[in-house]
């Protein structure tokens, strides 16, 4: 450091460098936010969004899941527990379809494994069929029927699905499924998925 004079110090205190680095941040953000031609960076103190689907394969898909998982969470942040029952299903459905594909047909082929395209396997088969192949682990058995059927209008007592029969809970146990195959299929990700 150097003395108000300009001559070099041996020591300073530690509050009187903290100030001066302080100093010199605010001085830099100040050069990057003004220019000739406005604004070069915002000073926002918010973050990006967190990379949460990195593991998903398939480009074009990803942004696609990471909007449907904004809005699941917003949707039950807002007691819209229908809303977002759907869309984790939707997003868990999506993300184990990329990874069997990513696998590969000729890899999962197995005495039951369906015949076809794996996006024309019914949901369950898929998960299944995901599980036995050593992708995921055992966390789709926590799934509630209603998020199991959830493409499906009626259950097998042929009773509709509808927004009244979705509870808070079915929404939050299919949000924790989602979150622990999210874990499973990016094992060396990070724990922001919760």
């Amino acid at each position: 450091m150097r003395s108000a004079a300009g001559s070099a110090v041996e020591g300073a205190a530690p509050a009187e460098i903290v100030d001066r680095l302080v100093d010199v941040l605010e001085q830099a953000v100040a050069s990057l936010t003004r220019s000739g031609d406005g604004p070069i960076i915002s000073a926002s103190s918010e973050a990006p969004p967190p990379h949460r689907f990195d593991f998903v394969h398939n480009l074009e898909l990803r942004a696609v899941v990471e909007q449907a998982y904004t809005d699941s969470r917003r949707a039950l942040e807002q007691q819209r527990y229908y809303l977002a029952l759907l869309t984790s299903c939707g997003i868990l459905e999506a993300i184990v379809t990329d990874a069997l594909e990513h696998k590969g047909l000729g890899a999962l082929t197995t005495s039951d494994t369906p015949a076809g395209k794996i996006s024309d396997w019914p949901f369950e088969t898929r998960l299944a069929v995901a599980e036995k192949a050593g992708l995921i682990r055992g966390g789709c058995a926590r799934l509630p029927s209603v998020a199991r059927t959830y493409r499906n209008p009626t259950d097998a007592n042929g009773d509709s699905h509808s927004k009244s029969t979705v509870s808070e809970s079915d929404a939050r146990r299919t949000g924790q499924v989602l979150h622990v195959v999210m874990r499973d299929l990016d094992p060396g990700g990070r724990e922001e998925f919760l």
